[in-house]
């Protein structure tokens, strides 16, 4: 008789508890695991935002963050008149324009391929080789790209000059090396992201595609009409991620693929922030910079995750 009462009364404290707490303790080990993660976003992602103050400041590194002079929007006055700000923001947004429009069916595509290989040894080799560029730095990939691509001694200006043709100056050109610099770029990184794509169809059912086998689909016809809608969502998600990034790039590829011949549309904002920032010590106009191309990025993430939801896909919430 009591064994009883006290399970009714454990029972009665279990509904008096909320959903959340419920959730939690049926749980627990699983929230255990995402500590780390949670706890190295707030350290190496949070904190640090305590600096971007530094914005508002005329900054004295001896002073440090706190004890500098206060400057108010002098810093976004300076940024704003700088001549090259603007040529800096063009070519930042062409780039990323370019490597969107270029660079994220790339990655769809070769997973589409893979997923087709039916020989496992050969599926195996072939994303082995496509993942290897990513694992390589961009000063090694810049060094094999203009020493392919040389007026002399490049292997492809040799094959140009067989077919009667003079030399082409990829690097020296500017056009030609924003053709360079999007094709470096999917190079390096289409084949690292298969990696989503590949894990989002193994969730497909099979039953999908023996139904469509049985209406008589081809290969073709399945990829379009099961593949390619399941894995949407995930391409949703991907594409509202790398809208977010459209004012941001990162610093390497440009340094190593950048010159003074074509420094005119290789100047993106990262390799400003670097000249400027670190070289010059100009640390609060270049944190003004960071601050605005965070909140440019921030307003594109939001507007993409809004019109996906408009448009009765999924978004990032």
């Amino acid at each position: 008789m009591e064994v009883h009462t006290a399970t009714i009364r454990e029972r009665e404290v279990g509904k008096k508890s909320s959903p959340g707490v419920r959730e939690w303790k049926k749980n627990y080990d699983l929230y255990l695991l995402l500590l780390p993660a949670v706890a190295f976003f707030i350290i190496f992602a949070y904190i640090p935002m305590v600096g971007l103050i530094i914005a508002f400041k005329d900054y004295n590194i001896f002073q440090g963050v706190f004890g500098s002079e206060w400057s108010g929007l002098e810093n976004f006055r300076e940024m704003f008149s700088i001549p090259e700000f603007w040529q800096m923001i063009r070519n930042t947004l062409l780039l990323n324009v370019l490597g969107l429009v270029v660079g994220f069916p790339a990655p769809i595509l070769l997973a589409l391929m893979l997923n087709e290989i039916r020989s496992k040894y050969f599926k195996n080799i072939s994303q082995a080789l496509l993942y290897l560029p990513h694992f390589m730095s961009w000063i090694v990939l810049g060094g094999i790209i203009y020493a392919v691509l040389s007026p002399k001694y490049g292997i492809v200006n040799a094959i140009i000059r067989w077919l009667g043709f003079g030399e082409i100056y990829f690097m020296a050109d500017k056009a030609w090396w924003v053709v360079v610099y999007t094709l470096a770029a999917v190079w390096q990184s289409a084949g690292w992201g298969t990696i989503i794509y590949l894990a989002a169809m193994t969730a497909i059912d099979p039953s999908l595609y023996e139904a469509a086998s049985i209406d008589g689909a081809g290969r073709l016809r399945k990829i379009v009409s099961v593949t390619i809608p399941s894995i949407m969502p995930t391409i949703i998600i991907l594409f509202i991620l790398a809208i977010g990034h459209m004012v941001s790039i990162g610093i390497e590829q440009p340094l190593a693929l950048g010159n003074p011949v074509v420094n005119e549309i290789s100047e993106v904002i990262s390799t400003y922030v670097f000249a400027v920032g670190i070289k010059q010590g100009e640390f609060g106009l270049t944190t003004a910079v960071g601050l605005v191309q965070s909140v440019i990025n921030l307003t594109l993430i939001l507007t993409a995750n809004y019109w996906a939801r408009r448009a009765g896909g999924e978004g990032l919430w």
